[in-house]
């Protein structure tokens, strides 16, 4: 299987070149929705083939060596375990429901066979991240994705916040990235190869100490950038200017899982080294909570979704710290399948009321005018509150569950690597109990907002407090009808200027090509019914207590075996592989579920016609604008950047400049002294040379 899996980021591969090919030439446009979808889905075909092919067996690697350094070898291969073999799935799935999406979604666009080939390329680097058996390998696809990132982002490069939400994403990742270059390099001279499978037993046999322990430190870094952890979150909120399937695939299957896979993919480097494990639970916890409440507080629908997407990274990063790899690599697979849901669900959504506004999209009736996406969004929403039985629920109680035995050492703790710090555990399971109570209460919030008229028919509006502003009533039908006509009066001389004046996370398409027929087309709606099934039928595969760790396998590439598990001789405690619902953390979690969505509940009994997400008070303002994280950016990062560049173009130019320029007017003022002497009178010169004379015989006269 790892040979079979050592080809397939080709396939993407091609489908990049031919589609680049055809952006260059003018030729064969006809064929790009074929280049763009087939080898991507006969990729995703193939990730199914290798994790079948793989079951439940130890890690498998087919490698040659590519480059004899004169010290650590560099390999070019692939390795095989559970969590290759699965993560490939999720991306191969989701890549495909993305292009195929995006066959009629951009249609229109002109740019748009250079868009596909971008997301081709886009896929075959994660899959050199998550198939590669070398660390430097790894890390060429990782930079692939960085760039893909950048040109994706901006795609409507036209728009000033395009352009630089682009330019912001690529500079805060590659921030991190620097530590992430080191801590590989760290890892690799302490254990004398870039090859994942000797660095994972030198750490579990050395101990997180020395070259391990700064490795692991290093590595956080480039996980914090990639998946948009504090301080490195504030480039993924604006990376919503990029259009809508792109934000499906960057926050559901590539780019931002990257940082989540990649420390389990080292995971015995982490659990080795307490210090590592302290700042991720930390930056987790705050990141999550943080994450939420801005999510809570935003009006456009896809930075609402972005937030989202932040904190429960954030929830990911947090189990990863308490010791529940499996339960966060659960959680990452059913969040990549009901994400890239709502995000899909979100482009239809925009693309046929022309605003992604949730205040204004509350007067469309879109409940009785787009029923599918009306029931897949639901259900996607459902899967993020964590609604039962939806995939989120069983992913994120299997979270809780994984802190709070941690917490408590509550389960067996016989394993070869020892448990993490209860502490941890407790600070994992407060963020994750409190991210969850606010997840459903702007989960709600968003659903009605889209779904449901604010001021329902026979439900008395309370009025606003005195000096306030009225909120806006709409009529579900006459209020639609009304901003139908608007825009279609308008849409023909202003459609540029709408499509520039938008807000980041707004389709600049979307207006001008705003859809008053059918639904959508076939090719976006089918992603979604297929991405909403997967959503309510996989978090079912936790109730099993060994098929999920038996296909995943332990944390350094075995096979996982219950006998093992409960003889101490995995990674971990029996406990931690174990992903079905315990009744404490159960319990917790529904609780929190039920007080966030009648938080909400009673915000809209008591005040229709007002946004619900008021009562988070003071908190509202700055939860919408990121608790100022750009401020604090703008602050540390790159004022003093630009005063050092200021002070490096004063020196270059008054100091250095200025040598330069003294060296040249000195030149020229002894040239002109030399000039005037230069009279061509005979009689002065001759003056001149008997006054030398006197001058130097006298002076021989006075020196005796």
């Amino acid at each position: 299987m790892s040979t079979l899996a050592l080809w397939i980021p080709l396939l993407p591969l091609v489908s990049a070149a031919l589609l680049a090919a055809v952006s260059l030439s003018d030729r064969g446009r006809k064929a790009v929705p074929a280049f763009a979808v087939f080898p991507t889905a006969t990729a995703a075909v193939l990730t199914f083939v290798v994790l079948f092919g793989h079951g439940t067996g130890a890690a498998t690697e087919s490698r040659i060596r590519y480059a004899a350094t004169g010290g650590p070898e560099l390999w070019l291969g692939a390795r095989v375990d559970g969590l290759a073999a699965l993560i490939a799935v999720l991306v191969g799935v989701v890549a495909t429901a993305v292009q195929l999406y995006s066959v009629t979604y951009m249609a229109h666009e002109e740019r748009y066979t250079s868009y596909s080939a971008l997301i081709s390329l886009f896929t075959a680097a994660m899959l050199v991240v998550v198939y590669s058996t070398d660390l430097l390998v790894l890390l060429v696809g990782w930079e692939i994705m960085g760039a893909c990132s950048y040109f994706l982002i901006g795609h409507h490069w036209e728009r000033p916040e395009a352009r630089s939400a682009s330019i912001k994403a690529f500079l805060v990742t590659k921030f991190g990235d620097v530590p992430f270059l080191l801590g590989i390099l760290f890892l690799a001279h302490g254990a004398g190869t870039f090859r994942i499978e000797p660095i994972v037993r030198h750490a579990i046999q050395q101990g997180g100490h020395g070259y391990t322990a700064a490795g692991a430190i290093l590595l956080i870094g480039g996980v914090m950038g990639k998946s948009a952890q504090i301080p490195l979150q504030t480039w993924l909120p604006d990376a919503m200017a990029g259009p809508t399937p792109i934000s499906a695939l960057i926050h559901a299957a590539t780019m931002v899982a990257a940082g989540v896979y990649v420390v389990a993919r080292l995971y015995p480097v982490f659990l080795v080294t307490t210090a590592a494990l302290w700042i991720l639970g930390i930056a987790a916890a705050l990141t999550s909570v943080a994450a939420a409440l801005s999510a809570f507080a935003q009006r456009d629908l896809k930075r609402i979704l972005a937030y989202s997407t932040v904190s429960q990274l954030a929830l990911m990063v947090g189990a990863l710290a308490a010791g529940g790899r499996d339960a966060a690599i659960f959680h990452l697979m059913s969040h990549g399948a009901f994400k890239a849901l709502l995000f899909l669900g979100a482009g239809v959504v925009i693309h046929h009321a022309g605003s992604g506004d949730v205040d204004e999209l509350n007067a469309h009736g879109l409940r009785k005018k787009l029923p599918v996406t009306f029931v897949t969004m639901t259900v996607g929403l459902a899967a993020l509150a964590g609604l039962p039985p939806f995939s989120g629920f069983f992913s994120k109680e299997s979270i809780a569950g994984a802190a709070y035995e941690t917490a408590t050492h509550s389960g067996p703790a016989t394993s070869i690597l020892p448990l993490p710090p209860s502490g941890i555990g407790w600070l994992i399971l407060v963020a994750t109990l409190l991210t969850g109570f606010l997840t459903a209460a702007y989960c709600l919030r968003t659903w009605w907002m889209l779904f449901w008229p604010l001021e329902r028919r026979g439900v008395r509006k309370v009025p606003e407090p005195v000096g306030a502003l009225p909120a806006p009533a709409f009529d579900e039908d006459a209020g639609a009808a009304a901003l139908e006509a608007l825009v279609a009066e308008s849409a023909g001389n202003a459609a540029f200027a709408e499509a520039s004046s938008m807000k980041p996370g707004t389709e600049p398409e979307a207006a001008p090509a705003r859809r008053t027929g059918p639904e959508a087309p076939l090719a976006e709606l089918s992603p979604l019914v297929v991405l909403a099934v997967l959503t309510t039928v996989f978090g079912f595969v936790g109730l099993n207590l060994g098929w999920f760790p038996s296909w995943l396998g332990d944390a350094d590439g075995n096979a996982y075996r219950t006998a093992a598990a409960e003889a101490g001789k995995l990674i971990q405690p029996a406990g931690a592989y174990h992903l079905a619902p315990a009744l404490v953390s159960t319990v917790l979690a529904v609780f929190a579920l039920l007080l966030g969505a009648g938080l909400v509940a009673g915000a809209l009994r008591s005040r229709p016609g007002t946004d619900p997400n008021r009562v988070l008070g003071f908190l509202r303002k700055p939860a919408r604008e990121g608790f100022g994280a750009d401020d604090v950016q703008d602050a540390i990062a790159v004022r003093p950047v630009q005063l050092a560049a200021d002070g490096v173009a004063f020196l270059d130019t008054e100091v250095v400049d200025g040598y330069v320029r003294g060296s040249g007017v000195a030149a020229r003022g002894l040239g002109e002294g030399l000039r005037r002497l230069q009279t061509g009178n005979v009689q002065l010169y001759l003056t001149g040379v008997l006054t030398g004379a006197v001058v130097i015989a006298a002076a021989l006269g006075f020196g005796r």
